[in-house]
């Protein structure tokens, strides 16, 4: 099967990609992730990265156009450039920093003004018009219809949280997405389905049709525009109905002044188990309020060991009379400190007489129904910001005096590994909110429907179509526009939920509630805060709805899209056209994505159920056919949930084979667990991770071979370095093509020779695209991979077929061969440096050994103290440490200059002045300096090797940082002057 390599199969700016990718954790607004809560959502960086580089082809496929390996590592380089490149740049204050520009770049794809989408466009379409011998269009427009003409489908069997079609879409390719969860379906559905139905149409409500032209409203702005009007709508009919309920605090004495509440932050309690007390004793993570400098506000618990009568001030207890013990809140600011919290995972103990309380005790109690709350403190909104009150009696009858009329009483999952909150009695979903929560979410749910009819009938007098046809179908008229400004309402709900409920937490240090899904579980909470969804903040409808709002203005629709709910497993009818298929499937047992999205499907089902019967048709999320390894569905049997996960998963691959577009490679990410390390088993062999060796069976078995391996990290720190190469990959994508079937088998030992022929090659290649030493060894797997997985069967001598752990093996055998090899590259001086480092790093050692090794590489003691890499001394010999390098060494006037010391004077300036000091020296260097960044690979892999983490980072660092030094010293001038002292 012959086809034109693709860029993702040979190299990527893997650095940038994952910088920014890291980077999208802390970007909120227009974000996708902010439409609505999913777990592990890719970060759109990533999979725009992924789709991408699977669509342009690699300079290699084109040795007419570029026959030599200067010319395709230039081209190559161009195309990094296009998708992602480090720069340093200078804010307004002078500061410098590190951004990444290109096609990765969030800020850039959504300038307008950037042409970065356009570019990465440009690039598609040129290799589709290479490939068909035809000039590649030069318009914009006339770029999107060659796109949209000639690329592939893309597909995302497991679409989750809809990064992948999103990013396919946003490239110009018609976008299909399914998945089992109905909560994943609607999220993509009002990602790619829904927005292109509806483009460029102007807003139907009478307040925006006033205010601005028709013609003025582009891609989702106008639906954007009515979400926001009927949400406000929304709010304003459900404070009619239900706002009594959140009444304003008074903050004065004389109850003058009042305020909003933002929220009533609660404490659960239960009795106390000693006999001489029986108070209900409140449970209490902390009793902080505010830790923020200048505003410390806590609750001070007070125990009340007397009932105060109007006629008397003696306590019942000195009458003789037994008197259960109360607390009492009080709340205070200034100075001081806030008291200990009552309960911690080894128990929890009373405050009014001390007792320890195991919790055995607590669950007990939650168990029979007997766990209460007691309102600790009230937060409202003051005139210099946020103030603390103490509880006030007449707040605690009005959340007493709620009453839902319908709440969601379906059980909670007997998942004890992610959820808590049934082993203290609160087993159904209900349980997980108040009263009055439930009365605030069933108001609002309620309103999404009249809401939907408001808008249905605004859109007929703007002139939109009066159909029938629902938007579940083919609609587009006012009907249709109505139910999708319904689908967003309903988001809004959901969204607030995770909020409005009793396992989302009031966080001191920021002043605000933090959502119940800070991690992939539900936990047990003890202090909570009951929001006002009237207040502006956090829980407010009107706050959900404008992140929703921001993601809809920010889409850039440029085709169009379906999400149907599917089964991965299934054939489908729309298997019949081959597809570009990039995915994420679950892994394994790690997120139990069906059992968490019960808590937003009850909500999202009674708003939306009539508009999506078949996608809602199920009380809760089907779980059944789930493709996790979740053993509670097996009666706790590991290994029959590992099995029906293998299982399920090879079906997956099988039907994938089928599908996937021969033209394209198919891409999977696998979600790498960083405990996942290499550890020692019998006879001293390395043993592998078991589920990276099921992912890579599992698609050879199914007639796939794997041509890369790209670690994509999302971590915030880029520059870690773990003992174990491959820990810092949050995930793995695979890069894979569909094996032929008349596919050859070959020889263990014919598979070594193709190994030691083809790989080194592949890694240099690798190296000179600049992927960091921390990725080299995960990387390195891909080529390797590729030439193993390529044939039906590698066999051992005993005619057994060769495993995939062992195949691992020998290609980081090679792996360290070739980083061996390469120290033949380097001079006398560096590759006595390099053995001596590896043997004392840069402590003393005996001058004798020195003096013997320095005759292996024919070099000398005296001459290596003389260039300056070399301390020599009372018998002793020691590597000179880049502090006690010298501070105005100038490589023009060194006569003897070692590998060694060019690389550790430009880790010296990187550290001490950046790129910009870096780049000053690499220009005075010249071609001298490009062997030192192959070095530094192979001090990566001694370092990494050895667990010296922080010397490992320099080296790390440095190959990193090359692309953008590289580039500032090719920006000075042969006649520029340069510092004399470098540090």
């Amino acid at each position: 099967m012959t086809y034109r390599k693709k860029l993702i199969e040979v190299a990527l700016p893997l650095e940038a990609i994952n910088m920014e990718s890291a980077r999208e954790k802390s970007i909120r607004h227009g974000h996708p992730s902010t439409l609505h809560l999913w777990w592990s959502r890719k970060p759109t960086a990533t999979a725009r990265a992924v789709l991408w580089a699977s669509l342009v082809d690699d300079p290699s496929s084109w040795p007419e156009r570029f026959p030599t390996e200067a010319e395709q590592q230039k081209e190559r380089q161009r195309l990094f450039d296009i998708l992602g490149r480090i720069k340093v740049e200078t804010d307004k204050k002078g500061n410098q920093k590190q951004v990444v520009r290109g096609l990765v770049s969030w800020n850039d794809i959504n300038d307008p003004n950037s042409g970065v989408l356009l570019e990465g466009q440009r690039e598609i379409a040129r290799c589709l018009a290479w490939e068909r011998g035809e000039e590649p269009p030069k318009k914009p427009e006339e770029v999107r219809e060659y796109i949209a003409k000639y690329a592939p489908p893309a597909y995302d069997p497991f679409a989750g949280g809809g990064s992948i079609p999103l990013e396919a879409q946003r490239l110009g390719l018609e976008a299909h997405a399914s998945d089992l969860n109905p909560v994943a379906v609607l999220i993509n559905k009002a990602l790619i389905e829904i927005p292109p139905k509806f483009k460029d149409l102007p807003p139907v409500n009478p307040e925006d049709r006033q205010k601005q032209k028709i013609s003025s409203w582009h891609g989702a702005q106008g639906l954007a525009a009515d979400v926001r009007f009927y949400g406000a709508w929304m709010r304003e009919r459900a404070f009619e109905r239900i706002g009594d309920l959140y009444p304003k605090v008074k903050i004065n004495h004389e109850g003058t002044k009042e305020a909003t509440v933002i929220a009533w932050l609660w404490a659960r309690t239960v009795k106390c188990p000693n006999p001489a007390c029986g108070c209900q004793m409140p449970l209490a993570n902390k009793f902080s309020l505010s830790t923020k400098k200048g505003k410390e506000a806590w609750v001070e618990p007070e125990v009340i060991n007397h009932e105060d009568t109007k006629d008397t001030k003696e306590s019942l207890r000195d009458l003789g009379a037994f008197v259960v013990p109360k607390i009492r809140f009080v709340v205070k600011s200034g100075e001081g400190k806030a008291p200990e919290g009552t309960v911690e995972r080894k128990g929890a103990r009373c405050l009014a007489c001390e007792t320890p309380v195991p919790l055995d005790h607590v669950r007990s109690e939650g168990r029979a129904g007997r766990m209460g709350a007691q309102l600790m403190a009230i937060v409202a909104e003051g005139q210099g910001g946020r103030v603390y009150l103490s509880p006030q009696q007449e707040h605690v009858e009005i959340a007493d005096s709620a009453q839902p009329t319908w709440k969601p009483d379906a059980d909670l999952p007997h998942n004890p590994r992610d959820f808590k909150t049934p082993n203290y009695g609160m087993k159904k979903i209900s349980d997980l909110f108040t009263p009055r929560q439930l009365v605030a979410l069933t108001t609002f749910s309620d309103l999404v429907s009249e809401a939907r009819e408001q808008a249905t009938q605004d859109a007929i007098a703007a002139g939109l179509p009066d159909d029938d046809v629902p938007l579940n179908e083919v609609g587009t008229g006012a009907r249709a526009y109505g139910e999708a400004i319904a689908v967003y309402l309903a988001f809004g709900v959901s969204r607030a939920a995770n909020t409005l409920c009793t396992i989302a937490r009031w966080t001191a240090s920021r002043d605000q509630t933090v959502t119940a899904f800070a991690r992939q579980a539900i936990p047990m909470t003890w202090d909570y805060p009951d929001v006002n969804p009237f207040s502006g903040a956090a829980g407010d409808l009107q706050v959900s709805l404008s992140s929703i709002c921001e993601v809809l203005e920010r889409n850039q629709i440029n085709s169009n899209g379906q999400a149907i709910q599917h089964d991965a497993i299934a054939p489908h009818p729309n298997d019949t056209t081959p597809k570009l298929i990039s995915t994420d499937p679950p892994y394994f047992d790690n997120i139990g994505y069906a059992d968490l999205s019960d808590f937003f499907y009850v909500w999202l089902r009674r708003s939306l159920g009539s508009i999506y019967p078949n996608i809602c048709s199920t009380l809760l999320v089907p779980k059944a056919q789930e493709l996790v390894a979740t053993p509670y569905r097996f009666g706790g049997s590991k290994q029959k949930a590992k099995e029906f996960f293998e299982e399920g998963l090879s079906k997956t691959f099988e039907r994938l084979n089928k599908v996937v577009y021969s033209d394209y490679p198919l891409t999977v990410y696998y979600a790498f667990k960083q405990e996942e390390t290499d550890q020692k088993g019998q006879d001293d062999e390395s043993v592998a991770s078991t589920g990276w060796e099921t992912m890579l069976e599992g698609l050879i078995n199914k007639n796939f071979s794997i041509d890369g391996t790209w670690p994509m990290r999302s971590e915030l720190s880029n520059r870690m370095v773990a003992s174990g190469t491959n820990a810092l990959a949050s995930s793995i994508v695979l890069v894979c093509r569909p094996r032929p079937t008349d596919a050859a088998k070959i020889t263990r030992r014919q598979l070594l020779t193709e190994l030691k022929r083809q790989l080194p090659h592949a890694l240099k290649t690798l190296q000179q695209g600049n992927i960091a030493p921390v990725d080299l060894a995960q990387a390195s797997i891909g080529p390797g991979m590729a030439i193993f997985s390529k044939y039906a069967a590698v066999l051992e001598n005993d005619g057994s077929p060769l495993r995939v752990r062992t195949a691992l093996q020998l290609i980081n055998q090679i792996l360290d061969e070739f980083l061996t090899e390469q120290e033949g590259e380097f001079d006398g001086d560096t590759r006595w440096a390099l053995t001596w480092f590896e043997q004392h790093q840069f402590n003393e050692g005996q001058y004798g050994d020195a003096e013997t090794l320095s005759k292996a590489k024919n070099t000398s003691v005296s001459g290596m103290v003389e260039a300056g890499i070399l301390e020599a001394k009372a018998g002793k010999v020691r590597l000179l440490k880049r502090d006690e390098l010298k501070p105005d060494w100038n490589p023009n006037q060194d006569d003897r200059m070692p590998d060694w010391e060019v690389a550790q004077y430009l880790i010296h300036a990187l550290d001490q002045k950046g790129e910009t000091g870096a780049a000053e020296l690499l220009a005075k260097l010249g071609d001298k300096g490009e062997i030192a960044r192959d070095l530094a690979y192979r001090l990566y892999s001694l370092c990494d090797r050895k667990g010296w983490t922080q010397e490992a980072i320099s080296y790390n660092s440095l190959v990193i940082s090359w692309p953008e030094i590289n580039r500032l010293a090719s920006e000075v001038k042969p006649n520029d002057p340069i510092q004399t002292s470098l540090f």
